[in-house]
């Protein structure tokens, strides 16, 4: 505690924070309609159209220099059709010969590199939005936003996917075409309304943001001049876009699919060959502008990247979030809980046993979109049974109401979540119920929170959970306080628990402090943090005390430094790697530190190590990863994460191994690998995945993928070939 109050104490003696005079007037733009469609192809500078159209304002620095006007010319242009939105940006550059192009799969990350973004809140709620972005070799990079990109912040859990309010593993069907030049190199946007979730309608107003990363600089500058700690996807900061006369542009399309796979196991004697064929669609129409109905017909997801592996070294339940497709669209709208930790819902409970394996989807359907003010989704699931797991058949179901009060970031919502099995048994379900809602207190706080009951045959009694957050986040202060309740009774099997029957206080405080002047020190950001959790005997389980400070410098480098309290009293023995952990009360500090160096640079690595107590023991635990990147066509990390735990019960080291290779060829065709090793299970996997993409997730796949067991009493051996074509129809335009 100690260390936190110097921390905060020295800041505040040689930092600044958000000047007096700066103003966050919000911007407005009026949007132009285009009579005639233009060549998208990336000319901007020397296109009569384009010249017709008004530039939107200047960008505004929030780093390095925080509120100093972009140091870059930078034209932007909006427009639309009847059927299309554009946006067109000239990114000046006088020395063009240092922008930098890090990345051209599509929606890898824009951040390290010279790019462009931009945001539109098409319904003007200020929570929900859609992001877009490129860089200068026309990469696609979109992600769909929900409750301003909120959700879980335990870093341990944020891997690829959809998790809380930013779902990245979105997919739209969009186009961009950029050029490089002695001038620097310019974007052009066209994004086809269909596209889009927006009421149609005359003189309607979006909400608008955009964003330049200039790559020499480290600079972030964005169109409305946001506070410092805040980022694109604070839609309630956004500007505004104005005069958009939409129509509804008639959406629908049919998505089939087929594939071969061939399977080789060699776990048995003699070993084992099949070869499948399967066909399959889905079906996309738009019943208005702001409202989908999804269906689909025997649902697969062979082209979807594999789970990361993790290592389980406590007692409670690991997160792997949602990343095939059809489940991602509207993902948020479905989203009610606390993200990675009490999640009512849980998409990845439908299709995948509690071991992951594959569960057949017979089919399904969707409707999400909104009316009005009211979000609304309905999903109901149908899956087929697994003899061998003791699966049966299932209907899996959820309706979620969610409805946003005007302009003041609050709403009020509930859901009902449903598992029925199909086998006639009486006693065969699950059901939750549950409200949620936020009340937003300006544009600097807000209130939030749900409360939940479930409803299983066996279970009476003690069947709730609720939540209550307060937040206070403005001009680099991040204030948090919550009470989390999960009774021993509660049991949502649709959904996620990362630990059972718990009562956890949280309290945040967060600062973050801009430095005076130009040297190259940028920032540091003092912060405490605490979370507890008590059984319902009011006995604590677990205690985390963090004080920490991040020291920031303008060259992208950053240092973490920072000790945690821990308390830990474990009821019942456990093993961790066949290491017992006995019964007992167990209190301990360990220092922790954290190295990034700047992602901008063709190498980069980000580490985090952990010194110090841990039961009864000591644990030495070192984790980070190593990007590399050669030109703009090939990418590779290697993710390492090596734990020593020394207990008094016995010694073992887990260690956990990624290797990601990625070559494209061009943004649309790319060859990437995931090889890991987990030397607990002991086992080696390979996942290798070809791509040829039509538009969004659509085209081409090849995916292999082998799994080798080294373990001789659990042996597992075998490669997975599959070939799976996938084809986008637009029946209606």
């Amino acid at each position: 505690m100690l260390l936190g109050v110097v921390l905060f104490c020295c800041a505040a003696g040689f930092s600044q924070t958000t000047p007096k005079n700066q103003q966050f007037n919000r911007p407005f733009y009026q949007a132009t309609f285009l009579e005639t469609e233009p060549v998208v192809d990336g000319e901007i500078r020397n296109e009569a159209l384009w010249e017709s159209v008004p530039l939107a304002p200047d960008l505004i620095q929030i780093k390095p220099s925080f509120g100093a006007p972009v140091s870059e010319k930078t034209e932007i242009r909006v427009a639309y059709s009847n059927t299309t939105f554009y946006v067109a940006v000239v990114c000046y550059d006088t020395e063009p010969d240092k922008i930098v192009v890090s990345d051209s799969r599509r929606d890898a990350d824009l951040n390290d590199e010279d790019s462009f973004l931009f945001i539109i809140d098409t319904y003007n709620d200020q929570q929900n939005g859609f992001l877009f972005g490129t860089n200068a070799q026309g990469m696609e990079y979109d992600a769909q936003i929900n409750n301003e990109g909120k959700g879980n912040n335990n870093a341990n859990r944020q891997q690829g996917g959809v998790i809380g309010g930013t779902n990245l593993n979105w997919d739209a069907t969009w186009s961009v075409r950029t050029q490089l030049g002695d001038y620097g190199w310019s974007a052009e946007f066209a994004i086809p309304l269909r596209s889009l979730r927006f009421a149609s309608g005359e003189a309607k107003t979006w909400g608008l943001n955009f964003q330049r990363n200039i790559s020499k600089n480290t600079e972030i500058a964005y169109w409305t001049s946001l506070p410092l700690g805040f980022d694109l996807k604070r839609l309630a900061l956004a500007g505004k876009l104005t005069g958009l006369n939409l129509k509804n542009p008639g959406n629908l399309k049919l998505i089939p699919y087929a594939l071969v796979q061939g399977i080789n196991d060699q776990s048995v004697s003699p070993s084992e060959q099949e070869l499948d064929a399967e066909v399959g669609m889905d079906i996309k129409y738009s019943i208005t502008p702001s409202v989908t109905l999804d269906l689909t017909y025997n649902t697969d997801f062979a082209q979807v990247e594999v789970d990361d592996e993790q290592v389980n070294l406590d007692r409670f339940n690991l997160f792997f979030p949602e990343k095939r497709a059809f489940f991602l669209e509207n993902a948020g709208q479905f989203s009610v809980g606390s993200p990675g930790e009490v999640d009512l819902f849980f998409s990845r409970r439908i299709g995948l046993g509690q071991d992951g394996s594959i569960v057949p989807i017979i089919g399904g359907a969707r409707v999400s979109g909104k009316v009005g003010q009211t979000n609304v989704g309905l999903l109901s699931m149908f899956t087929e049974d697994v003899a061998s797991a003791g699966i049966t058949e299932n209907n899996f179901s959820v309706a979620r109401v969610n409805h946003n009060f005007g302009n003041s970031r609050s709403s009020l919502g509930g859901i009902f979540v449903n598992r029925q099995g199909l086998a006639g048994l009486d006693d065969d379900f699950n059901r939750v119920y549950a409200v949620d809602g936020k009340w937003g207190i300006g544009n600097k706080a807000e209130v939030n929170g749900f409360f939940a009951k479930s409803v299983t045959p066996s279970i009476n009694g003690q069947d709730h959970a609720f939540k209550l957050l307060a937040n206070y986040e403005w001009d680099g202060w991040n204030l948090n306080a919550g009470y989390t309740e999960v009774a021993p009774g509660f049991n949502p099997e649709v959904g996620f628990l990362q630990r059972t029957a718990f009562k956890k206080p949280e309290l945040l405080i967060f600062k973050a402090h801009r430095m005076k002047g130009n040297g190259s020190f940028l920032e540091m950001r003092p912060h405490l943090s605490y979370r507890g959790y008590w059984n319902f005997d009011n006995e604590q389980v677990t205690g985390f005390l963090h004080v920490d400070n991040h020291w920031v410098w303008r060259s992208g480098f950053e240092i973490h430094t920072g000790i945690n309290f821990t308390q830990e009293r474990v009821f019942a023995p456990f093993n961790i790697s066949n290491v017992t952990v006995p019964i007992g009360e167990y209190k301990n500090e360990e220092l922790q530190f954290v190295l990034i160096t700047n992602p901008n640079n063709a190498f980069s690595v980000s580490t985090r190590t952990f010194i110090g107590g841990y039961f009864n023991g000591m644990r030495y635990s070192n984790s980070g990863t190593a990007n590399f990147r050669v030109g703009n066509k090939f990418v590779s990390s290697l993710t390492m994460s090596h734990n020593d735990i020394q207990l008094e019960t016995g010694n073992t080291t887990a260690l956990v191994g990624g290797l990601r290779l990625a070559y494209s060829f061009t943004p649309r065709i790319f060859l990437q690998s995931l090889i890991q090793r987990n030397n607990v299970s002991e086992i080696t996997s390979v996942n290798a995945r070809f791509g040829w993409l039509q538009s969004a997730n659509t085209g081409l796949f090849v995916v292999f993928n082998i799994v080798k067991d080294d373990n001789p009493l659990d042996f597992l051996d075998n490669q997975t070939l599959t070939i799976k074509y996938t084809h986008r129809f637009d029946v209606l335009k």
